[in-house]
């Protein structure tokens, strides 16, 4: 399970041997005196994966875009999450929900990966090459910056000798 979980191992544990004896979530929340939340996400979870909810999964699934319309797609046709996640082998149904509002919000751009890090500089390599003009208009205006520069310079040398 995740390190980040508001709930202790023993809790946990202690959940899920509640849940397979017929305790809803909100009843184990309050036997236990853990969040109404926490113990929501923990039923979740263990309806789609049963015994194995305390098992941590080894590695972190990447989804295609296609996947993720299609699970998408059809949870806003009326299936549950649920029942999609347990078909999907989905480690939550908090996935699909996660997907569906962006879906909504985002449409299907939403749903596409994300390139990772920080995006680009606009100052670095540029996109496409430079026309002639457009080179000699930046190297004039560099140019015309320059000799300000060297002027304001000499202005202040001249004042200094006076």
């Amino acid at each position: 399970m995740l390190k980040s979980s508001s709930l202790s191992e023993e809790q946990r544990a202690a959940a899920v041997a509640l849940f397979e004896t017929g305790w809803g979530a909100k009843s184990v929340a309050t036997k236990l005196g853990v969040s109404k939340r926490a113990a929501g996400r923990l039923y979740d979870r263990w309806r789609v994966r049963g015994g194995t909810t305390l098992v941590a999964k080894p590695t972190k699934r990447q989804f295609s875009f296609e996947f993720k319309l299609a699970v998408v797609q059809r949870f806003l046709a009326g299936e549950t999450q649920v029942s999609l996640a347990q078909e999907f082998q989905l480690s939550s149904p908090l996935l699909i929900k996660k997907w569906a509002s962006l879906y909504r919000n985002e449409g299907e751009d939403g749903l596409r990966p994300k390139p990772r890090g920080r995006p680009k500089s606009p100052f670095e390599a540029p996109s496409q090459p430079e026309s002639e003009l457009q080179r000699l208009r930046r190297e004039n205006e560099r140019l015309r910056a320059e000799v300000a520069f060297l002027g304001k310079v000499q202005a202040l040398r001249d004042e200094d000798r006076r």
